[in-house]
């Protein structure tokens, strides 16, 4: 198959496609008619012999095959975009759209308070920052990357560990100035433990503690279940719980006071923070800003507060 500049023109459709999630939303992109979208995919289909979209009046979706075409042209488009930038003399400027894939506890407590920042260092950068329970198919929903705590997937994504967080057990001083501190982890068992929701599974996240290669599971209880990262926050910021939360997300209330660590010395509970992206090609300048400001926005807790000595 000859490689001509019509086709690589219908390529660059297909891809405007997927990240818009729509025929209009191309249109719009490409300053293209909705129709002419329409020939362009359709021209693209009979050079190739497959059909790329299953379309309804209120849907669109890849195909399987049309989803594996597009996981190996997009990063092609993607580096064409790069080479470009580049030729031009502009190897500096990061422009464009960058669509993100992230969990809630990420965006909200993580990434929120620095994104004006990185806006501001990239003018002619738009973010599209999606929180969600799942992964999803990225290639399929036209992301860019992922940047989501856990183990990464089985999969063709190539995957960038970021970092550690801790998982840290906390309260504030006002609830541990009316409840006491528990001294170990079995002593939880009379306190208000905040409940949260394994999206994965609809059941309570289990209380686990680890040193060393000794775990210990808590059968923590209380009254009150939630799914929101901030909303776990705000309660146990309100005094009236103790919670697990990724260090990673609360320094600035451990550094202050405001929360207690209340088990450091049991400090090996963990989860990895991951990037992950479509291709094993160099990924695009604005793929790999976006990483460079989450290791900056990581790093500090990259490097936890001294632990004290065990009290073994």
């Amino acid at each position: 198959m000859t490689l001509d500049g019509r086709l690589l023109s219908n390529v660059s459709v297909l891809a405007a496609v997927v990240e818009g999630g729509s025929f209009a939303s191309a249109a719009n992109a490409l300053g293209l008619t909705p129709s002419g979208v329409s020939r362009a995919i359709a021209r693209l289909e009979g050079r190739i012999g497959i059909r790329l979209f299953d379309r309804t009046t209120r849907s669109l979706s890849l195909t399987d095959e049309g989803r594996q075409l597009y996981a190996n042209i997009n990063p092609l488009v993607l580096g064409i975009e790069d080479a470009v930038t580049i030729a031009a003399g502009a190897s500096g400027v990061v422009r464009g759209r960058l669509r993100v894939n992230t969990d809630a506890f990420t965006s909200r407590l993580l990434l929120a308070r620095h994104l004006p920042r990185f806006l501001a260092q990239y003018p002619e950068l738009t973010l599209e920052l999606i929180a969600r329970d799942q992964l999803g198919d990225l290639v399929a929903e036209g992301f860019d990357i992922a940047v989501r705590f856990g183990e990464p997937p089985s999969s063709s994504l190539v995957s960038r560990k970021l970092m550690d967080s801790r998982v840290v057990t906390v309260a504030t001083p006002a609830y541990l100035a009316r409840h006491g501190r528990p001294a170990k982890p079995a002593d939880l068992a009379g306190h208000a433990c905040l409940q949260v929701r394994n999206p994965a599974t609809g059941q309570p996240y289990a209380w686990e503690f680890q040193r060393g290669r000794k775990l210990v599971k808590v059968p923590a209880t209380g009254r009150l279940l939630l799914t929101d990262p901030g909303t776990v926050l705000e309660t146990v910021l309100a005094g009236i719980c103790v919670a697990q939360i990724k260090a990673v997300g609360i320094q600035p209330q451990l550094e202050s006071g405001e929360l207690v660590d209340l088990f450091p010395d049991w400090p090996d509970e963990r989860l990895p923070l991951h990037a992950l992206y479509p291709s094993r090609h160099l990924p695009a300048a604005k793929v790999r800003v976006f990483i460079d400001f989450v290791m900056e926005v990581v790093s500090p807790a990259s490097n936890p507060m001294p632990m004290p000595k065990s009290r073994r």
